[in-house]
């Protein structure tokens, strides 16, 4: 059975944390260094996608200011991608920013995933940059 859970808790800070370093340390090579930062303390809130109990996908809430957010440390296990998880992760994060009262949200993407974002009603805003070695395009979307 497929659910989605949002919150703060130590277990969903750790699956979250695992989801990252499998597609983001072992699989992309990215520094641990870069990866895992300040805001992975005790308080951030994060959407995991389990399958079963076993946490499959994730994402990363970052409150910017009080109606602005950024949505950040999007990653799916390889044997995963392609059925919807990402967009289940993303759904559950906006459904979580509505409720808080946040009325608009970022995502910093990489070029690859930036068609995925848009699909979700995305869409691009200023130029392309380099982050953590990967070129990237920010994205908006208002969700009031």
């Amino acid at each position: 059975m497929v659910k989605v859970i949002v919150g703060q808790e130590p277990f969903q800070r750790a699956a979250s944390l695992y989801l990252r370093f499998c597609v983001f340390v072992l699989e992309r090579n990215i520094a641990m260094a870069d990866e895992f930062d300040a805001h992975d303390e005790k308080g951030t809130v994060y959407a995991v996608v389990y399958d079963d109990d076993q946490p499959v996908s994730t994402g990363r809430f970052l409150a910017e200011t009080k109606t602005e957010a950024r949505l950040t440390r999007i990653a799916t296990l390889a044997d995963y991608r392609g059925q919807g998880y990402g967009a289940k992760v993303i759904e559950a994060l906006e459904t979580y920013a509505r409720q808080e009262g946040f009325r608009q949200l970022t995502i910093h993407s990489e070029l690859t995933a930036q068609t995925f974002y848009e699909s979700l009603g995305y869409q691009a805003y200023g130029p392309k940059y380099l982050e953590d070695g990967e070129y990237c395009q920010s994205l908006v979307k208002t969700i009031a």
